[in-house]
């Protein structure tokens, strides 16, 4: 990868991914006095409407990605699932980060939960299973209640089967499509936080405060700060944070997601190499938002400390829920994503909340 350098005010951004979070990145970068291109084969991509440049191509179009890259300065994705061959070949142009390693490192679930565990840090039994009688030896192993995931490419619950008894196997194995699985048993959790942290090129690691989170459905539904964990929980989820993000020489802000066990143990879920949604409440609850955060990092600059302004609250408006979506008020910001089609499971926007403290 090239070096990294210190960009300067002005100085685009590229921006691998034509999201939501693509679009709010885009947002901080104006800002902070930047420029954002997004890189999307949706021409329909809701990045783009706030976007300085924009190109439509397959994530497989080389000549494509050689112009985004002439045309930025330093390129960033705002999904892991960007193909890393896509990344790799930027990489050689102009700095990409997260490094594409990282992307490699994460879009393997087996690849990520052996990774974790090689740091000493604590994660579900898991099993790895490419055929049906795989899957049931996993089964014998590890027992059920258990979760078949596809080991690529799965999100917001896509490509996963529960497992509740033994002969779920059977349905399990072609509902996953058949593909290289990883098979984890189910923890019995008292709650889900995540630490959304920055790192810097030369180590430096700033975290916001731990976030309590809800799902429905396998999508975050809602995050509230602060989370209803002890102090000392609360520091070894940040040290636990950094100790990945060290590991894997990581620039730009991480999201790594946790089970809190009954008996107070902290257990890794998932990283995200990314901005999260869970640290959206940052735009309206604290002084610095995640995703400028993740600009000052990949542009070689130094980190700020942000403070949250209260307690907050962030909701997702999922599907038809953006059709209820309160009017904004003093305490309650609206966030639309301008996604033109309200489908069940799709995120189109959030509501933060935010009461002093």
């Amino acid at each position: 990868m090239a070096e990294l350098p210190v960009l300067a005010p002005g100085a685009t951004i590229g921006i691998l991914g034509g999201g939501q979070l693509g679009r709010m990145l885009a947002q901080a970068a104006t800002r902070l006095g930047l420029r954002a291109h997004v890189f999307a084969p949706e021409a329909d991509s809701c990045a783009f409407e706030v976007a300085d440049g924009r190109t439509i191509a397959a994530y497989e179009d080389k000549t494509a990605l050689a112009r985004f890259a002439a045309a930025v300065d330093c390129v960033t994705y705002e999904f892991e699932n960007i193909p890393a061959a896509a990344a790799r070949f930027i990489a050689a142009r102009k700095p990409v980060l997260p490094d594409p390693k990282v992307l490699e490192a994460t879009q393997d679930r087996l690849a990520e939960k052996k990774f974790v565990n090689r740091l000493g840090i604590g994660t579900a039994p898991f099993a790895e299973v490419n055929s049906e009688a795989d899957l049931r030896a996993a089964i014998d192993k590890i027992g059920v209640p258990a979760v078949l995931k596809t080991r690529r490419l799965g999100y917001d619950g896509k490509g996963q089967a529960a497992i509740r008894a033994a002969g779920d196997a059977t349905a399990a194995w072609p509902a996953v499509g058949a593909r290289p699985s990883i098979l984890e048993g189910f923890i019995d959790f008292a709650r889900e936080i995540s630490v959304v942290a920055a790192r810097g090129a030369k180590g430096e690691f700033v975290a916001y405060e731990p976030i309590e989170n809800d799902h429905r459905n396998h999508i975050l539904h809602h995050s509230r700060v602060p989370a209803a964990i002890s102090l000392a929980l609360a520091d070894e989820a940040i040290a636990t944070a950094k100790k990945i993000a060290d590991a894997l020489g990581y620039v730009g802000v991480i999201a790594v997601e946790m089970f809190v066990t009954r008996d107070d143990r902290l257990l890794v879920n998932e990283l995200a190499p990314r901005v999260h949604n869970s640290g959206h409440w940052t735009l309206d609850g604290a002084s610095m938002s995640q995703f400028e955060q993740h600009l000052r990092a990949i542009s070689g600059w130094p980190l700020a400390h942000p403070r949250r302004l209260g307690k907050v609250e962030m909701t997702n408006l999922i599907g038809d829920e953006v059709k209820s979506a309160p009017p904004p008020a003093p305490g309650v910001a609206v966030h639309l994503y301008g996604k033109r089609e309200a489908r069940p499971g799709r995120k189109m926007g959030h509501v933060t909340r935010l009461w002093p403290e």
